[in-house]
């Protein structure tokens, strides 16, 4: 199963991403994530975030094993050009051209089929839903016949020297209008 990565507008130029790019095509991830830890080029820190981003992907979403995962393929592309002008000697201006790229990897499995045996984390989320179902009939049951559960405190009436905290309380239904 395929999985996907993309970066936007990452404002280097693609030609410089492309070295980088080149080096981890086809790798495993784990040693595409080595070498990109010991390259001296600024798109290294884009590009380990984007892989890290896409290995959570296909762990957390698609429930694969992280060591059968490799990069079947990564491609840099153009992306907006931002124009600025440059003053020059005897008042004329020259063109700059910043170039942005657009980033994209592709992760596949190296054996298909091999899917994380994690049942608890698939249990977990039934019976997250199931929870959420209860509470909606049960909320859904309390607005029909209009009846609030209301919390009871215990309270000690020699720590409350304040006559205004009384009454708040009093009206917070936490003592009861007969007490003092």
């Amino acid at each position: 199963m395929e999985v996907k990565a993309v970066l936007r507008r990452y404002r280097v130029a693609p030609r410089k991403v492309r070295l980088v790019v080149n080096l981890i095509r086809g790798l495993d991830v784990d040693k595409a994530l080595g070498q990109l830890d010991f390259l001296d080029k600024k798109s290294t820190l884009a590009i380990s975030k984007l892989l890290n981003s896409a290995i959570a992907n296909a762990v957390n979403n698609f429930l694969l094993e992280k060591n059968n995962l490799y990069i079947k393929s990564v491609f840099v592309d153009q992306g907006p050009v931002f124009k600025r002008w440059m003053p020059k000697a005897h008042g004329r201006a020259t063109k700059i051209k910043k170039y942005t790229s657009h980033i994209t990897i592709i992760l596949d499995e190296r054996v298909e089929k091999l899917k994380k045996e994690n049942s608890k984390k698939v249990d977990a989320g039934k019976k997250k839903s199931e929870k959420k179902t209860n509470l909606k009939e049960n909320t859904s049951d309390k607005k029909n016949k209009n009846i609030i559960p209301k919390k009871k405190f215990l309270v000690d009436r020699k720590s409350i020297k304040n006559v205004n905290a009384t009454r708040s309380l009093k009206s917070h239904n936490i003592i009861k209008s007969g007490d003092k």
